[in-house]
This record gives structure tokens, sequence and C-alpha cells, in this order.
């Protein structure tokens, strides 16, 4: 295979991996090969709309020589079985949040990456936008002082349908959790990102409308980060109609709000010049009530980050230890909801 043109084969065919299908077609120096769904009617299916290759079998596509890069867009729960036997054909893997649904079994897969030499990586495509950065290079920079609170708000619509669409879906056992662990991640990982290691949560659970599913589908979590900050995290799927994700980080010497791509508070002490919210360099759609409403554009960023890590410029943004940290921060939440208590990390 060509090191400069990237072949990938995605494993799982379902919603997600439409996304990352646009997505690798975006990038100049990437293919998408081909396709695996235990049901073959639908890889077949799906390699009619994106014009690859459908495999009848998940060890023929890893197989393939020209496939170096594999996507898992499987059920959470089915990450890490997909994950190990593409890891020890010895391709790279894009791993769909979360990179598995608990600690233990995202550490099997770090582990086993680092055995086999090769790279992971979790999809959180929010990072990547421009305005995600912005306030990643502030704190980076120190301009907002001493960070004081980190919150973050997911109040989202799912309807009975979403759940009845998959057996998995609203499950212990292949979602790991419900409306924090599918949907409120993103916002947990963009959380950990700007505030650090969180030490302690206290939180509470609640199926405010979804009453047929084994997961919450509310949840609310108060936080202690290492740094001293506190934070709170309040996620659903049961508001109607749903609101933007909204993120804020607030610091003794500047603020920022950022509701899905678009800055709308950014003010700092002493800068006047840098005080004009910033909205969207590109059209970013949020999840709000319709799970495909994300586009391809973070994506496609993400993707183009672990081809450069693949050709040894920079480690991926996103690898195994990142990813890890949102499933440990969710896990404990989901404890302390559980048992009433505090927990610690």
């Amino acid at each position: 295979m060509n090191v400069d043109n990237f072949g990938f084969g995605l494993i799982g065919t379902g919603a997600i991996a439409h996304i990352h299908a646009a997505a690798i077609k975006a990038i100049a120096n990437a293919q998408l090969i081909g396709a695996y769904n235990r049901t073959a009617e639908k890889a077949a299916f799906f390699a009619q709309q994106h014009d690859c290759k459908s495999y009848q079998s998940l060890e023929e596509l890893l197989k393939d020589d020209s496939i170096a890069i594999v996507c898992i867009c499987t059920a959470s729960g089915a990450h890490l079985e997909a994950a190990e036997k593409a890891i020890r054909a010895g391709k790279h893997c894009l791993i769909e949040k979360p990179l598995e649904i608990t600690v233990d079994r995202c550490n099997e897969i770090i582990q086993l990456a680092e055995e086999h030499n090769v790279l992971i990586g979790t999809i959180f495509p929010t990072r990547f936008y421009p305005n995600s950065l912005k306030i990643k290079q502030k704190l980076t920079d120190g301009g907002f002082g001493d960070l004081v609170m980190g919150s973050a708000y997911i109040k989202w619509h799912r309807s009975a349908a979403y759940y009845a669409s998959a057996a998995w879906r609203g499950t212990w056992a292949f979602d790991g959790g419900g409306a924090l662990m599918n949907q409120g991640i993103h916002a947990v990982d963009m959380l950990l990102w700007y505030m650090g290691e969180a030490v302690s949560v206290s939180a509470l659970s609640a199926n405010r409308v979804h009453q047929n599913i084994e997961v919450e589908d509310t949840v609310v979590a108060s936080i202690k980060f290492k740094n001293g900050a506190l934070g709170s995290i309040e996620c659903t799927t049961a508001a109607f109609p749903g609101t933007a994700k909204k993120i804020e980080i607030i610091g003794s010497k500047g603020s920022a709000i950022l509701e899905e791509n678009s800055l709308t508070l950014w003010e700092f002490e002493g800068d006047s010049t840098d005080s004009q919210v910033q909205q969207a360099e590109a059209a970013v759609s949020g999840g709000v009530s319709d799970p495909m409403a994300i586009g391809h554009y973070g994506h496609q960023l993400q993707v183009e980050d672990f081809l450069a890590a693949i050709q040894g410029k920079h480690s991926p943004l996103i690898d195994g230890q990142e990813g890890k940290k949102s499933v440990a921060l969710i896990s404990a939440i989901y404890e302390s909801a559980k048992t009433g208590q505090t927990v610690y990390l």
C-alpha cells in the first residue's frame, strides 16, 4: 500500500459509520476500502451507498492488506472484541466513543495496542473545532487565571423510537449507560480536557421519561477537580425540544462559554481587544434531537490528526489513555448515583 494513501475499513455499518465514511471521503490521502457487518445484507447496502467493498466476515476485512486503519463503529460494549481482532491483525484503530464501557475494558485495548505497536484513537470530534482549540490555548497560556468552576450541560431529546431502534440501546451490557455515557460523554471529555483531573464526584440519576430502558435518561453530578476548582454536569435525553450542548469555563481572570461550536462568552481581564464572542468557523450541528445531525467536519479533522500521527508527526490528540478518562469519570458518577455516596477517583 502507498504510505501516502491510507486505506480504511469499517466494522459496523450503523448510523455513525456513515459519518466516518463521509469524513474519509473528504480527505485526499484516505480511501474507504470496505465495511463489515454481522448482517451481510446491511454491509452490502452500506457498500452500495458508499461505493466500497462489503466483506462476508471480519477475518476477510482484516486480511485485506490495502486496509491500514479500522474504524470501529459497533455497539459500545462490543468495541473490545472488534479492537482485539483488529489490533492483533496489525491494524491501527479509530474507535467510536466511548473507548469501551468500563475502565478495565479500556485498559485491555490500550495494552493490546502497545503490545502490537499500533496506534489507537478515541473519537471525540468536538476537541478539534476551532473555538474548542481557542479555549484550550487560552488555558495553556494562563489567560483564565485560577480555574474556579467548570460545567457541562447536555439537555437533549431522544424519542422512544430511538431507544427501540436497536436492541443494544439503553442497556448496561452494550450501551454502558444512558444519557451520560452515550450522549453526554463528548461534553465530559471536553470538561476534563479543560479542567484537568477530577478527584471526587457526587451524583443523582433518574428515569424521567424513558421508563423502558435499563439505564438513566437524566443525571446530575457535582465534581471536585485536582486543581481545587469545582464543577457540575447536567445531562438528559428527556428534554423537549432540547437545547444546545453548553460548556462553561470560569476563571479568576476570564470566562468562556461554548455552545456547540460557538463562543457565546469570551471575556478576559485587561484584554479589551479579545472580548468579542466568536461564532462557529464551520457549520457544526449538534445532536440535540437528531443523533445524525452532527455532520462529518469534526470526524474529518480527527481522522487527519490520526493520519499525521501514523506518519510520525506527533501523537494522536486523543489516544487510548485520553479516551479512558471520560469513561473513568462517568463510571464514578454512576457508582455515586447508585450508592448515594461521594466517590473518590
